[in-house]
């Protein structure tokens, strides 16, 4: 992932924020085309790029500064999903990815998501989805959008198929739900780009979005999920 950041950032050059703790998450601040940005990014090679509770709290940290701070946030999605098991869910981590959709959903700084590769489940809509209200979604030809991968899914919804089955329902699922363009027809993607014109596509982005202003409701104080 951080070869892909250096893609992105002017003459390959950033600054890396907490790189030793929570490492399934990278978080940057970079320049693109002389605009300094905020840059949230899962890191594949790190717990497959998985979504556990000091990345979802980092992240989060993240995200709300740079709002404080009127950094533009690009934020780059590669994960297939929360980590498993039954000690994160003791130990709250439901309310802490709460914290990072809270920090995202309150942001009013330019917002751009660019999916390069899986974007499954809950850590979809987390990672500044769509729906979530970012200014620009976009996605590599090859990303994958889906509530699981092809082969988790034939293993719950096929499980007493022969193996010729499991294979003819995991290239159906992968054709019919997982290519971003299915996506991009339901209005969850805005478009689908050649992985070479990211940085071009995203400082384009950032010149239209620069006058960007949008107002939170008027209200005392938000109800972080503390």
């Amino acid at each position: 992932m951080r070869k892909v950041i250096e893609a992105l950032a002017d003459d390959g050059e950033y600054m890396e924020l907490r790189a030793r703790w929570a490492a399934n998450v990278v978080t940057a601040f970079a320049t693109v085309d002389g605009r300094p940005v905020g840059i949230v990014a899962n890191q594949p090679v790190a717990l497959a790029g998985t979504l556990d509770i000091p990345a979802s709290q980092k992240a989060a940290r993240f995200v709300t500064f740079c709002d404080a701070f009127n950094l533009p946030i690009i934020t780059l999605v590669d994960t297939p999903g929360f980590y498993p098991g039954k000690d994160l869910e003791w130990r709250g981590m439901i309310r802490h990815g709460a914290q990072l959709v809270f920090a995202y959903g309150r942001a009013t700084v330019p917002r751009i998501c660019v999916i390069l590769r899986k974007s499954y489940g809950g850590a979809y809509i987390v990672m500044d989805s769509k729906k979530m209200g970012n200014d620009l979604c976009l996605a590599w030809p090859w990303a994958e959008l889906a509530v699981m991968g092809a082969g988790q899914a034939a293993a719950i919804l096929q499980r007493r198929a022969t193996p010729e089955e499991k294979a003819e329902f995991e290239r159906d699922y992968a054709e019919r739900l997982l290519n971003p363009y299915v996506a991009a027809e339901r209005g969850f993607v805005d478009a689908v780009i050649n992985p070479a014109e990211t940085r071009s596509i995203i400082a384009n982005a950032l010149t239209v979005l620069q006058d960007k202003r949008e107002r939170l409701q008027s209200r005392k104080h938000d109800n972080t999920p503390l």
